[in-house]
Protein backbone atom coordinates (compact mmCIF):
# COMPACT_ATOMS: atom_id res chain seq x y z
CA UNK A 1 0.00 0.00 0.00
CA UNK A 2 2.76 2.88 0.92
CA UNK A 3 4.44 1.69 -2.82
CA UNK A 4 1.17 2.27 -4.49
CA UNK A 5 0.63 5.67 -2.57
CA UNK A 6 4.53 6.82 -3.24
CA UNK A 7 3.93 6.06 -6.95
CA UNK A 8 0.67 7.78 -7.35
CA UNK A 9 2.70 10.68 -5.09
CA UNK A 10 5.59 10.86 -7.56
CA UNK A 11 3.08 10.16 -10.89
CA UNK A 12 1.14 13.11 -10.19
CA UNK A 13 4.16 15.23 -9.03
CA UNK A 14 5.54 14.78 -12.45
CA UNK A 15 1.96 15.62 -14.15
CA UNK A 16 1.81 18.97 -11.84
CA UNK A 17 2.44 21.71 -14.93
CA UNK A 18 -0.02 20.09 -17.06
CA UNK A 19 -3.68 20.78 -14.90
CA UNK A 20 -4.46 22.99 -11.54
CA UNK A 21 -7.77 21.73 -10.36
CA UNK A 22 -9.58 24.77 -9.04
CA UNK A 23 -8.23 27.15 -11.24
CA UNK A 24 -10.74 26.66 -13.85
CA UNK A 25 -13.69 29.09 -14.32
CA UNK A 26 -17.51 27.88 -14.11
CA UNK A 27 -19.79 29.46 -16.27
CA UNK A 28 -22.54 32.10 -15.08
CA UNK A 29 -25.09 28.84 -14.51
CA UNK A 30 -23.03 25.70 -14.44
CA UNK A 31 -25.00 22.96 -14.75
CA UNK A 32 -25.93 20.42 -11.92
CA UNK A 33 -23.27 18.04 -14.04
CA UNK A 34 -20.86 20.47 -14.35
CA UNK A 35 -20.65 20.80 -10.14
CA UNK A 36 -21.20 17.16 -9.28
CA UNK A 37 -18.38 14.88 -8.74
CA UNK A 38 -18.22 10.69 -7.38
CA UNK A 39 -15.15 9.38 -6.72
CA UNK A 40 -13.87 7.30 -3.62
CA UNK A 41 -12.21 4.14 -2.71
CA UNK A 42 -11.39 0.51 -2.73
CA UNK A 43 -9.51 -2.25 -0.94
CA UNK A 44 -9.12 -6.26 -1.18
CA UNK A 45 -6.49 -8.19 0.13
CA UNK A 46 -6.36 -12.07 1.17
CA UNK A 47 -3.59 -13.61 3.16
CA UNK A 48 -3.34 -16.99 5.43
CA UNK A 49 -4.79 -15.20 8.18
CA UNK A 50 -7.66 -12.75 7.53
CA UNK A 51 -9.41 -11.46 4.00
CA UNK A 52 -10.14 -7.96 3.65
CA UNK A 53 -12.67 -5.98 1.45
CA UNK A 54 -13.63 -2.22 1.87
CA UNK A 55 -15.23 0.25 -0.59
CA UNK A 56 -16.02 3.97 0.56
CA UNK A 57 -17.93 5.73 -2.34
CA UNK A 58 -18.01 9.65 -2.10
CA UNK A 59 -20.33 12.06 -3.84
CA UNK A 60 -19.46 15.83 -4.11
CA UNK A 61 -21.17 19.12 -5.08
CA UNK A 62 -18.93 21.87 -6.37
CA UNK A 63 -19.77 24.89 -4.42
CA UNK A 64 -17.67 27.40 -6.64
CA UNK A 65 -14.54 26.33 -8.81
CA UNK A 66 -12.27 25.54 -5.75
CA UNK A 67 -14.60 25.24 -2.94
CA UNK A 68 -16.59 21.80 -2.43
CA UNK A 69 -18.67 19.74 0.17
CA UNK A 70 -19.61 16.64 -0.05
CA UNK A 71 -20.85 13.22 1.77
CA UNK A 72 -19.05 9.65 1.63
CA UNK A 73 -20.34 5.92 3.31
CA UNK A 74 -17.93 3.29 4.27
CA UNK A 75 -18.38 -0.32 4.44
CA UNK A 76 -15.63 -2.68 5.19
CA UNK A 77 -15.45 -6.61 5.94
CA UNK A 78 -12.96 -8.81 7.84
CA UNK A 79 -12.92 -12.59 8.17
CA UNK A 80 -10.00 -13.63 10.55
CA UNK A 81 -8.95 -16.66 9.40
CA UNK A 82 -6.63 -17.38 12.63
CA UNK A 83 -9.49 -18.71 14.45
CA UNK A 84 -11.96 -21.85 14.12
CA UNK A 85 -14.77 -20.99 13.11
CA UNK A 86 -13.08 -17.48 11.34
CA UNK A 87 -14.34 -14.54 13.13
CA UNK A 88 -16.23 -12.10 9.88
CA UNK A 89 -16.63 -8.37 11.06
CA UNK A 90 -18.43 -5.50 9.31
CA UNK A 91 -18.37 -2.12 9.62
CA UNK A 92 -20.14 0.75 8.05
CA UNK A 93 -20.08 4.51 8.24
CA UNK A 94 -20.86 7.86 6.69
CA UNK A 95 -18.63 11.03 6.77
CA UNK A 96 -19.61 14.94 5.69
CA UNK A 97 -16.41 16.90 4.48
CA UNK A 98 -15.73 20.21 2.58
CA UNK A 99 -12.32 20.90 0.95
CA UNK A 100 -10.96 24.31 -0.31
CA UNK A 101 -8.27 24.21 -3.01
CA UNK A 102 -5.98 27.22 -1.45
CA UNK A 103 -2.94 26.87 -3.94
CA UNK A 104 -2.93 24.71 -7.84
CA UNK A 105 -3.06 20.95 -6.25
CA UNK A 106 -2.74 21.94 -2.80
CA UNK A 107 -6.25 21.55 -0.70
CA UNK A 108 -7.03 21.64 2.90
CA UNK A 109 -10.18 19.75 4.18
CA UNK A 110 -12.60 19.04 7.53
CA UNK A 111 -14.35 16.27 7.99
CA UNK A 112 -16.99 14.78 10.31
CA UNK A 113 -17.12 10.30 10.21
CA UNK A 114 -19.13 8.38 12.41
CA UNK A 115 -18.28 4.41 12.19
CA UNK A 116 -19.95 1.75 13.56
CA UNK A 117 -16.98 -1.23 14.16
CA UNK A 118 -17.45 -4.52 14.69
CA UNK A 119 -14.14 -5.56 16.98
CA UNK A 120 -15.57 -9.18 17.59
CA UNK A 121 -18.81 -11.34 16.66
CA UNK A 122 -20.12 -9.96 19.48
CA UNK A 123 -18.61 -6.49 20.18
CA UNK A 124 -19.56 -3.61 17.92
CA UNK A 125 -19.02 -0.20 19.37
CA UNK A 126 -19.77 3.29 17.03
CA UNK A 127 -16.96 6.19 16.85
CA UNK A 128 -17.76 10.04 15.69
CA UNK A 129 -14.38 11.62 14.42
CA UNK A 130 -13.78 15.00 13.61
CA UNK A 131 -10.80 15.08 11.57
CA UNK A 132 -9.10 18.15 9.42
CA UNK A 133 -5.92 18.64 7.13
CA UNK A 134 -4.29 19.18 4.13
CA UNK A 135 -3.29 17.21 0.55
CA UNK A 136 -2.69 16.98 -2.82
CA UNK A 137 -5.05 16.38 -5.86
CA UNK A 138 -3.50 15.60 -9.64
CA UNK A 139 -6.51 15.73 -12.60
CA UNK A 140 -6.03 13.25 -15.15
CA UNK A 141 -8.08 14.85 -17.70
CA UNK A 142 -10.81 17.15 -17.56
CA UNK A 143 -13.20 15.59 -14.95
CA UNK A 144 -11.18 12.50 -13.09
CA UNK A 145 -8.25 12.92 -10.50
CA UNK A 146 -6.26 11.61 -7.54
CA UNK A 147 -5.44 12.56 -4.52
CA UNK A 148 -3.52 11.99 -1.37
CA UNK A 149 -4.57 13.87 2.06
CA UNK A 150 -3.39 13.79 5.76
CA UNK A 151 -5.74 14.50 8.08
CA UNK A 152 -5.85 14.65 12.11
CA UNK A 153 -8.22 13.48 14.41
CA UNK A 154 -9.05 15.90 16.56
CA UNK A 155 -11.50 13.13 18.57
CA UNK A 156 -8.88 10.56 18.86
CA UNK A 157 -8.73 8.83 22.45
CA UNK A 158 -5.58 6.66 22.86
CA UNK A 159 -7.34 3.14 24.12
CA UNK A 160 -6.53 1.73 27.19
CA UNK A 161 -6.73 -2.21 27.89
CA UNK A 162 -9.60 -3.83 27.21
CA UNK A 163 -10.86 -1.01 24.70
CA UNK A 164 -11.09 -0.43 21.25
CA UNK A 165 -10.30 2.08 18.57
CA UNK A 166 -10.71 2.62 15.16
CA UNK A 167 -7.51 4.60 13.93
CA UNK A 168 -4.12 3.45 15.05
CA UNK A 169 -3.11 6.70 15.91
CA UNK A 170 -4.78 10.19 15.29
CA UNK A 171 -3.15 10.78 11.88
CA UNK A 172 -5.68 9.37 9.06
CA UNK A 173 -3.37 8.96 5.75
CA UNK A 174 -5.90 8.61 2.40
CA UNK A 175 -5.54 7.70 -1.14
CA UNK A 176 -8.27 8.04 -3.96
CA UNK A 177 -9.52 8.90 -7.04
CA UNK A 178 -12.20 11.14 -8.17
CA UNK A 179 -14.19 11.08 -11.12
CA UNK A 180 -16.70 13.55 -13.07
CA UNK A 181 -19.97 11.88 -14.72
Amino acid sequence: MKRLILTLFIASLSSFAFAQWGEEEMSEKPTLRDRIFVGGGFGLSFSSYYDYFSISPIIGYKITPKFVGGIGLQYSHYKYKGYSPAIQTNNYGGSVFLRYNFYGPLFVHTEYEYLDYQFTETQRQGFSSFMAGGGFFQPIGRRAGIFVMALYNFSYQNPTPGQYSVYNSPLVIRAGITAGF
